[in-house]
């Protein structure tokens, strides 16, 4: 749950006393229609007048600080990494991408996205330019490193489902040449359309940066 902002608790304040101003006019309303007193009229309208308030203050709750929002769909991705040199050239990759529901709903994803860039060795003029490149292009807020390869996959007949507290892997490979030291992955799995349009995030990511040893 994030921090309640002054705006926040001014807005806050100015619909409890709205709200106190409507039921304050009902119940004089009320009295005027029946004949009976301000005090027997404002009996009558508290109870509807505590449902309104409930009603108003758990949306107020949901759009601005988000109090239901575990039952949005979410994944928790975390790699586990593994590598072993193949002939006298080139290393194998092997990436695992776990993803854990950490919702209270069935999360179900029908695309996935792995890159592996290149972070060392690294030329020292590119990789100065790469660092300048996050402070003056705005559109860029990390280093772009070189992309050594990246799989879209996507499948629409046979999506992955994953219940809640449960933890579904998926694995990729990759095969790089010796001479590369140092490996970013970067995973994305995309949120289905149903579950993105009813509430939640685009989709989720995991990135490690892996060193190769070779022997």
């Amino acid at each position: 749950m994030r921090n309640v902002s002054r705006k926040d608790l001014i807005t806050a304040l100015f619909l409890a006393l709205f709200l106190t101003a409507l039921l304050v006019s009902v119940a004089w309303g009320v009295s005027e229609l029946t004949g009976a007193s301000f005090k027997d009229a404002a009996a009558s309208v508290q109870g509807i007048g505590t449902i309104v308030a409930l009603s108003v203050a758990g949306a107020f709750a949901y759009y601005r600080w988000h109090v239901f929002r575990s039952f949005e769909p979410h994944l928790t991705i975390t790699h586990e990494v593994s590598h072993r040199r193949v002939g006298d050239s080139f290393v194998h990759i092997a990436v695992s991408a776990d993803l854990r529901n950490s919702s209270r709903v069935k999360v179900d994803t029908r695309k996935r996205y792995f890159r592996l860039q290149q972070v060392s060795p690294t030329e020292e003029p590119e990789v100065e330019r790469l660092y300048d490149q996050v402070f003056t292009d705005p559109e860029v807020d990390q280093i772009q490193w070189p992309t050594l390869d990246d799989i879209s996959q996507e499948w629409q007949d046979d999506p992955i489902f994953v219940e809640p507290g449960e933890t579904h892997r998926e694995v990729m490979e990759f095969i790089v040449s010796t001479e590369v030291k140092t490996v970013l992955i970067y995973t994305y799995f995309y949120n289905s359309a149903a579950s993105a349009k009813v509430r939640g995030a685009e989709g989720w990511d995991a990135t490690t940066i892996y060193d190769i040893v070779t022997v």
